[in-house]
């Protein structure tokens, strides 16, 4: 019994996706009398096996080592396109956190979407993207990889737009989509280049070529370069980052996926490629560089966002950029360490946001206030996602920065700077956040807010168990140190930027109107952060109008030079076919006549084409002298 679960650990991504077509009849609009809620209870049901599928499985590989499943897909004139699956500790526990997360957030949009007319639709599109998310855990081939990616792009587009009656959902989705299938082509064109160069695309052989591999500088940064730009984009990194802020857009359940384990996926392909981006020192430069510039900016951009979700889904952005830092300077047990920490502690602030929304119909920071007393479950789980992230004791995001702190402690001080700087300005929004939603006086829109229903507090007061008992599973996974080991000094000043940041963000003044101040220096400064340093509208001047004017270009000449040629064409065999009808006597003896003229002509043609002196000869005057001498 134990091989064969462990031998069928990869049908756990296969539950997500048959509760998906077992959605399908509810969805297309086939079923009616019964509402959509079976579907979405046959879709809960198959994520609840596949997280005691996944909890067996885990437990069973604790003390085991890692196995690899091959399935071989398509063998062909030396080419072996296969899926592979790796069974390991690590793995397995990306997996379950993907399910269980999974799990709650579809128990918690029971609640959030009761209402929503398209419910079977939603829990369909969370059925195939838990599939892809579970997929990308176990999958230990970059083919297999890449093709759960196109999925994990495709899920993003269809939850993203899921209001499409909406003209700002669905150029939200479409920009999404967009941004992300820039990465995907890259990554795409570097698969091929490894599969001509490595002969595999499996992951252990990929490792084995990069240790010997021999490619010229050039071809291995554009290599390099080619690979993580599909992480850039999933991670939502500068400067493929706008898409995150305006997939805010879709409902809160799909995003309280995206903002935790959606791009933590993209990183955990990322850490996956770490051993061959060795070959390419400029790519593993590129992502300190590219991680270091989205982890400060999108930390300073939250600051001044007054929509509560996107508030929170640039300090999203902000710590994929410490993953990013950390993978390129080759530390991946911090990145996998930050990882969990982090997915966990938003999964809860954003159940929290939900639950917010959902009671107040509004987004919008400055339209809140005195939610503490009326909502406590739902303050708790903010405060406890908020410790939870930021690095404050004893929570998982302490232990996890405290690693990375100490990591760079001695080798490049400066990355310690930015993991301090980034932990002091996250615990700046998110106080800022706490006291413009649950502090001060109640408004209009909050002075009647009520606690959410169990649909959704179960989940949440499940979640905040769980952020609160982070640093156990940590403990058990791998053992956090003993005190005596612990760099006090690194410590302090991690607890100390935390507290900073707190205490800043408790004393700054925080009017209503705080978000337009009359001060045009200060006015400046907000809207440079508020609207993301412009970077949109860069890309309008920029990289958007250069493709519009090349679009109009190609339309131009598709128009006037190649329809025109065609049109030319056609016209000349219509004035050809007009202009012969009347020579269509009837009369054999005319027919006769041009039949000889054309012979003549050609015969005549074919003379010149052999004895080219003849053409000559007529041409020089010889011809037409001889004939005038007679």
């Amino acid at each position: 019994m134990t091989q064969f679960l462990l031998e069928t650990s990869w049908w756990v991504p296969l539950y997500g996706l048959v509760g998906a077509i077992l959605t399908l009849p509810w969805s297309m609009g086939l079923i009616r009398r019964t509402g959509p809620r079976p579907a979405a209870y046959f879709n809960l049901l198959m994520t609840v096996l596949a997280f005691l599928h996944g909890s067996i499985v885990f437990r069973l590989t604790w003390n085991w080592e890692s196995f690899e499943l091959v399935f071989h897909w398509l063998k062909a004139a030396g080419l072996d396109l296969s899926f592979a699956v790796e069974i390991s500790q690590v793995s397995v526990g990306a997996m379950e956190l993907v399910t269980g997360l999974s799990l709650l957030a579809q128990l918690f949009a029971l609640g959030y979407m009761e209402k929503d007319w398209a419910l079977a639709r939603f829990f369909a599109l969370m059925g195939f993207f838990e599939a892809a998310m579970s997929g990308l855990a176990l999958s230990n081939s970059l083919f297999l990889s890449y093709a759960l990616l196109e999925m994990l792009t495709l899920s993003t587009y269809l939850l993203v737009g899921f209001w499409y009656a909406q003209p700002l959902v669905v150029t939200a989705a479409r920009d999404a989509f967009l941004t992300k299938r820039v990465g995907d082509v890259l990554l795409l064109m570097g698969m091929v280049v490894l599969a001509t160069q490595a002969g595999s695309l499996n992951f252990p052989d990929l490792y084995d070529w990069a240790e010997t591999a021999k490619l010229s500088p050039t071809v291995a940064t554009l290599l390099g370069l080619a690979l993580i730009a599909c992480p850039i984009g999933k991670c939502a990194q500068f400067p493929l980052h706008l898409w995150l802020d305006e997939a805010m857009e879709g409902p809160n359940p799909a995003s309280l996926l995206r903002n935790s384990v959606v791009v933590g996926c993209g990183a955990y392909v990322l850490i996956k490629l770490q051993p061959i981006l060795n070959v390419s020192p400029v790519a593993l430069n590129a992502l300190v560089v590219i991680g270091t510039m989205t982890a400060i900016g999108a930390s300073l951009v939250a600051l001044a966002q007054i929509d509560i979700k996107r508030a929170l889904s640039h300090s999203t952005s902000a710590y994929l950029g410490l993953v990013f830092i950390a993978v390129g300077q080759q530390w991946t047990g911090f990145a996998l360490l930050l990882l969990f920490a982090h997915a966990i502690a938003k999964a809860l602030m954003f159940m929290s946001v939900g639950s917010i929304i959902l009671t107040t119909n509004n987004q919008d920071l400055t339209e809140m206030g005195g939610l503490w007393s009326r909502m406590p479950a739902t303050t708790t789980a903010f405060v406890v996602g908020s410790a939870g992230l930021v690095g404050l004791l004893p929570l998982g995001g302490f232990w996890a920065l405290r690693q990375g702190v100490e990591v760079f402690w001695v080798s490049d001080p400066w990355i310690v700077a930015v993991l301090l700087l980034v932990n002091a300005l996250t615990a700046l929004n998110l106080t800022r956040v706490f006291r413009l939603v649950f502090w001060g006086k109640p408004q209009p829109k909050t002075r009647r807010a009520p606690e959410v229903p169990w649909p959704m507090a179960v989940p949440m007061v499940s979640l905040t168990v769980v952020t609160l008992l982070t640093p156990l599973i940590m403990q058990s996974w791998s053992p956090l140190p003993e005190w005596e080991y612990v760099n006090i000094k690194a410590v302090l000043l991690l607890v100390l930027s935390g507290l900073v940041g707190c205490g800043l963000g408790a004393t700054i003044y925080l009017h209503k109107a705080w978000s337009r101040s009359l001060f045009l220096p200060w006015r400046f400064i907000q809207d440079l952060l508020g609207y993301d340093f412009y970077i949109d509208r860069i890309y309008r001047v920029t990289v958007v109008f250069a493709v519009e004017r090349l679009s109009a270009i190609n339309a131009w000449i598709d128009r006037y030079v190649v329809d025109g040629f065609v049109n030319l064409v056609g016209l000349g065999a219509i004035f050809g076919g007009q202009t012969l009808k009347y020579s269509a006597s009837g009369q054999s003896q005319f027919y006769v006549l041009i039949i000889l003229l054309g012979i003549s002509f050609f015969g005549f043609l074919m003379s010149w084409l052999f004895d080219p002196s003849l053409f000559k000869t007529i041409f020089d005057g010889e011809f037409w002298r001889l004939s005038l001498s007679q």
